[in-house]
């Protein structure tokens, strides 16, 4: 099976090298067609998040033009990636793929978002028209496992998420979350979810920051909060405790310059920061300020970890479920490659058939009685489809065959040798006539060389 899974996930690749691989949104349908192009697939689909960039591909690939494709792509020294990428094919490429989006792959375990994610460069590759045949049928077989591990077992269940972590962190730093005002950046999922959960904690004041005013306003809506544009920061920035930042914004959002202003305004009161985006929201030498307690996305390691062991029970059930869909997939693949055979078989007994059939309607044209055409209709399908398989299995037995024969049975769903087939049962003239037909079709497979 022709595919493989390509990239560098948080386990493999420090930030620094994750975000300078991170894919623009707004760039993804042409870098997916570039991509196909340059690595010789059939078909390439790539899911880029904070932890993770992976890239699924089909057809007669080659992993290392694929690499290559990537690392150029990115503007990166050609052993850039050496150490941290993997690559994964067929069975396996399906089973990490079947990890990623039940969440057992993920920084925390279990956790939802990953799969939308998934759902959601598999939708971009449709629409840029690099995921078609194979990996279309990867993709489905992928989602339906997911959603077996998310019905199935308690994996999700535990509110256990980046969003969770970055707001637990928050908890540790302030004695009382009710008395902060928090400045979210970005209005997609994971600001979503940092918004709940700051809701959740007390926090009255929430402050929504986004590229596009409309969004921000959505979100401000549901949590009661306030919309602003990103530019609108500077000015707001002295009024946040909490700053969280998730976006998809390929070049820092907030500099040192404007956090120092702040600081400036607050009298040094200390704001807490988490940068949860890839590539980074936050300018790292923010962190160099004295008043500012800055985290990353890879500093919630330790927040998570505490929070996993409620899931491990049921990343265990999720496992094989995992395993269960690769059986699956397996088997449906193996159907697959039957298809052309079934086609063929059918084919060839649809055109015999299709040649009594003429000569049935021939004679029926030419005055015979219906009764005796249908007889010779009967005999002669069934001695047109009887001829191979009674010569190969016929030949099969000569040589000792016998599994051959056995198989024969199985197919064909025959009786044993000494039980009565069904048709003993007919009415005995209608026996008799079968038997007459089924000697005369004994005397022509012997002597007819049939198609």
């Amino acid at each position: 099976m022709p595919l493989i899974a390509l990239g560098i996930n948080h386990r493999t690749a420090s930030l620094d090298v994750r975000e300078r691989v991170a894919f623009a949104p707004d760039q993804m349908i042409l870098s997916l067609q570039q991509g196909r192009d340059a690595s010789g697939a059939d078909n390439l689909a790539i899911l880029s998040t904070c932890n993770r960039t992976e890239l699924y591909a089909s057809g007669n690939v080659d992993p290392g033009a694929l690499l290559s494709w990537l690392v150029e792509h990115h503007h990166l020294p050609a052993n850039a990636l050496d150490s941290s990428y993997y690559v994964l094919e067929d069975d396996k490429a399906v089973q990490h793929m079947m990890k990623v989006a039940s969440g057992l792959d993920s920084m925390v375990l279990g956790e939802p978002q990953i799969l939308g994610q998934m759902k959601s460069s598999y939708a971009v590759a449709q629409k840029a028209g690099t995921a078609d045949g194979l990996l279309s049928q990867v993709f489905q077989g992928v989602f339906a496992t997911a959603k077996r591990v998310r019905s199935e077992t308690a994996i999700g269940q535990n509110p256990v998420s980046v969003a969770y972590a970055a707001v637990s962190l928050a908890q540790r730093i302030f004695s009382s979350m009710q008395e902060v005002s928090a400045l979210l950046i970005g209005a997609g999922e994971t600001v979503e979810l940092l918004a709940r959960h700051l809701r959740e904690q007390g926090v009255g004041d929430i402050i929504v920051a986004n590229r596009t005013l409309a969004r921000a306003q959505e979100m401000a809506e549901i949590f009661s909060a306030e919309a602003i544009l990103l530019s609108d920061i500077p000015e707001h920035l002295q009024r946040a405790d909490i700053v969280i930042s998730s976006t998809a914004s390929q070049l820092p959002i907030l500099g040192k310059g404007a956090v120092e202003s702040a600081l400036k305004q607050r009298k040094h009161r200390p704001i807490f920061m988490v940068d949860i985006a890839v590539p980074r929201d936050i300018e790292p030498q923010v962190a160099q300020l004295d008043d500012v307690y800055l985290y990353t996305v890879d500093d919630l390691k330790e927040v998570i970890e505490a929070n996993l062991r409620h899931r491990e029970d049921a990343a265990g059930q999720a496992q094989a479920i995992v395993e269960q869909g690769v059986i699956n997939w397996q088997n449906q693949l193996r159907g697959q490659q039957a298809v052309g055979t079934i086609r063929a078989f059918r084919d060839n007994f649809g055109a015999m058939r299709d040649v009594e059939l003429d000569k049935a309607l021939a004679s029926i044209a030419q005055g015979q009685s219906a009764e005796q055409v249908l007889r010779q209709l009967a005999h002669g399908l069934t001695n047109k489809f009887l001829h191979v398989p009674t010569t190969r299995l016929k030949k099969a037995g000569e040589q000792g065959d016998s599994d051959y024969v056995h198989w024969a049975h199985d197919l064909f769903d025959l009786p044993a040798p000494g039980e009565k087939s069904p048709a003993r049962n007919q009415p005995e003239h209608d026996q008799q006539g079968q038997d007459a037909n089924a000697d005369a079709a004994n005397t022509d497979v012997k002597t007819r060389d049939e198609p």
